[in-house]
């Protein structure tokens, strides 16, 4: 299995949240070849500004190995993460991050242009499965304008 793998699965993530007139973003991490955890945006669901893809999946993930570190773990997610959930990812100190298309208004490097927002060892791929991730967003961007 490979990146576009999991990103399809964050897809189906994504999917949900639009189904449920979330903005659709969806999230997996991966440990060990497996999907630990998965989250999809909540925001309007739980009435809490803060239930961000990222940080469900990331909670899910804590709970599920009694951690609150994820060091060999990799976060596949379908928008570049925002301020608040590269903060998040920060401290859970994630080896990799990997998201599909970049968000220029609320994405990370609107406000971390030069200094990534991430721990140190964590790498980052952007653009895996980029044009489907953003056209995702798009069309539901598109639906709410109507």
């Amino acid at each position: 299995m490979d990146d576009s793998y999991y990103m399809k699965q964050a897809l189906v993530q994504a999917q949900q949240a639009f189904a449920e007139e979330e903005v659709p973003v969806g999230a997996v991490i991966v440990l060990n070849d497996k999907i630990i955890s998965r989250g999809y945006n909540q925001v309007e669901k739980l009435t809490d500004c803060t239930a961000h893809a990222e940080i469900i999946a990331l909670t899910s993930a804590f709970n599920f190995l009694g951690s609150k570190y994820l060091m060999d773990a990799t976060l596949y997610v379908t928008v570049e993460p925002c301020v608040m959930c590269a903060g998040a990812l920060y401290w859970s100190k994630i080896g990799r991050i990997v998201y599909g298309a970049a968000d220029e208004k609320n994405g990370h490097r609107r406000v971390t242009r030069e200094v990534s927002p991430f721990h140190p060892k964590t790498l980052v791929q952007a653009g895996i499965m980029g044009e489907e991730c953003g056209q995702l967003m798009k069309d539901f961007f598109l639906l709410r304008r109507k």
